[in-house]
């Protein structure tokens, strides 16, 4: 039988590719684990505040940690399933994991001794907050949440690849078809979580609102266990940031000795046969790196020549230019940091604005502040077809560039857009604040805050920005990553933009709890304060932007000394 472009020895079994036999089941349990996870996260931060008692300021930094300590897992997840579990085993655990961390969360809302008691408005100055063991309990619930999305997140779409048979044309389309579909579940995801859901826990019940999550992701376990004896199970092969090790090992091994000037014709470049990385040209950025393949006595090679016989000694010049092509990466991933640390206040001081805002639409109905976050998806859902049918053919026929611009130059795009929402965010909370001081309310808050008359609908161009931000810079780095890693690290490769997440969510719980303390005089009120109309969360703003633009003038240098793989001495904005 065909396998990957090989010959198949006799002794490794047939393997049967069921392809849209197995559909069924990979969407199902995809559909399910993302109404589920998306509709427990999105309200996080209200349930926080308003369920469990907590402040503005200890609710964001709770949240931020929980996204970025999801995120971050992801780079554990994809290191197990490589190296020991493979992708099913792997989806199985972590799937498990979500529905457990689901069901205790929304048992804090259904169990009253689970909560702190009720604060109402009229309670604000005597709210009692949660005891040690029922924030115990909470963070339990949401640790077995980042054990389930370090296993999920870098597995689920691999895996549904993994049931298409990539040496065939129909097996190529379904490939295709099913990228399709699994973004399609996304949004599906993202509409229903940040409507219906949200809606059910604001204004029904939070015990069902929560509840419903952890229904779905029980389905989406039995979706997945369900094809269990017809699925594709790839073994998993090792981790080959054993190789990157073994290149750094032994560079500094050799860090005395002399670089030859022409490294391809007399350091050593051998490298298996079976490898699936493309060959890659010298460059001449980490020089160092070239003493690694340097052949001195004390090396010893196998008996044909193929290979050193001890990898922590001597490396080949192809391993070493693809620990390059890593080590290149870093510096544009590190200004993805910042980048997303300014992004990730629309989801959670853009909510508090929200929430003292006029929600009203009509005379009975009021959008769920979380709801107006849908905003950002919707534009960035809009925008992608746009630019992908109508703006690129058009850059491609001035640029002749195949992707109309370069992969930087899109992310830079992004990260302008990125900065011109924090000014617009300034701005739009000056106005909502000026509101708030001159005129009437209408009425309090849940935590006696005073609900201004500004409309909410003020705060949708902001979003909108982010949402475009988000289709230049967060879908260009996972494209970035995905060309430039080496083809054996594209599994890494496809956690760092998570990772990035994570560390970019970290940043934003430093930045809130240095702005807070900073600005929180004696008698004073935070720049962050509960109550938005006393605070500044204007000027913390126009701060976030200034470190954008900071961040931006970074990404420029690192662009601009940046060599796209593959491309030898070539510069990354031409």
């Amino acid at each position: 039988m065909e396998m990957g472009g090989a010959n198949v020895k006799k002794d490794e079994p047939e393997i049967k590719y069921r392809g849209i036999k197995v559909m069924p089941f990979i969407i199902g349990n995809e559909t399910c684990e993302k109404l589920g996870t998306i509709g427990t996260s999105t309200n996080l931060l209200v349930y926080l505040t308003t369920v469990f008692n907590l402040s503005s300021i200890q609710a964001t930094n709770l949240v931020n940690i929980f996204n970025g300590t999801a995120n971050f897992a992801t780079l554990i997840g994809a290191y197990l399933c490589d190296t020991y579990f493979g992708r099913y085993k792997t989806l199985g655990f972590a799937s498990i994991a979500s529905f457990l961390g689901m069901l205790m969360i929304a048992l804090t809302a259904a169990v009253s001794k689970l909560h702190p008691p009720h604060c109402g408005a009229e309670l604000a100055g005597a709210c009692v907050g949660p005891s040690a063991w029922q924030m115990a309990f909470l963070v339990s619930g949401l640790a077995f949440v980042v054990v389930g999305s370090g296993g999920i997140r870098p597995c689920n779409l691999a895996f549904g690849v993994d049931q298409f048979n990539p040496n065939t044309e129909s097996g190529k389309r379904w490939i295709t078809s099913f990228f399709n579909w699994f973004y399609m579940t996304y949004t599906f995801a993202m509409m229903v979580s940040l409507t219906v859901v949200v809606y059910v826990q604001a204004d029904v019940s939070w015990s069902i609102g929560l509840a419903i999550p952890a229904a779905l992701m029980f389905f989406s376990c039995a979706f997945f266990f369900a094809g269990t004896r017809i699925y594709v199970k790839v073994r998993p092969e090792g981790t080959p940031l054993r190789g990157v090790a073994q290149v750094l090992v032994a560079a500094f091994k050799k860090r005395k000795l002399q670089t030859p000037p022409n490294p391809w014709a007399t350091l050593y470049n051998q490298e298996p046969e079976c490898s699936i990385n493309s060959k890659l040209s010298h460059t001449d950025q980490f020089r160092c790196l070239d003493k690694a393949a340097i052949v001195t006595a004390e090396d010893k090679l196998n008996p044909d020549g193929s290979l050193a016989s001890d990898p922590w000694r001597l490396s080949g010049m192809q391993k070493v230019e693809e620990v390059k092509c890593v080590l290149r990466i870093f510096p544009i991933w590190a200004t993805f940091i910042v980048y997303y640390a300014a992004l990730v206040q629309q989801t959670t001081y853009a909510v508090f604005q929200a929430l003292q805002s006029d929600r009203r639409l009509g005379n009975n109905f009021r959008v769920p502040g979380a709801s107006y976050t849908v905003v950002t998806f919707i534009a960035m859902t809009v925008w992608i077809p746009i630019y992908d049918q109508v703006i690129i053919p058009i850059l491609r026929r001035h640029t002749k560039h195949e992707g109309g611009m370069t992969i930087l130059k899109k992310i830079g795009i992004g990260m302008v857009l990125a900065i011109a929402c924090m000014v617009v965010s300034g701005i739009v909370e000056s106005k909502r604040r000026a509101t708030a001081l001159a005129k009437p309310t209408l009425g309090l808050d849940s935590k006696g805050n005073a609900i201004s008359s500004f409309s909410a609908l003020w705060l949708l161009p902001q979003l909108a920005l982010a949402g475009m931000s988000e289709a230049f810079t967060i879908v260009g780095h996972v494209e970035f990553y995905y060309k430039q890693f080496p083809e054996n690290m594209r599994s890494i490769g496809g956690s760092f933009t998570f990772v990035g997440m994570a560390l970019g969510s970290y940043l934003c719980s430093i930045l809130v709890s240095l702005v807070d303390s900073t600005t929180k005089g004696s008698g004073s009120e935070s720049w962050l304060a509960q109550d938005l109309n006393k605070g500044r969360l204007d000027y913390y703003y126009y701060i976030v932007g200034l470190l954008g633009v900071l961040n931006m003038a970074l990404f420029l240098v690192c662009a601009k000394w940046y060599r796209y793989k593959g491309t030898g001495g070539r510069w990354a904005l031409g």
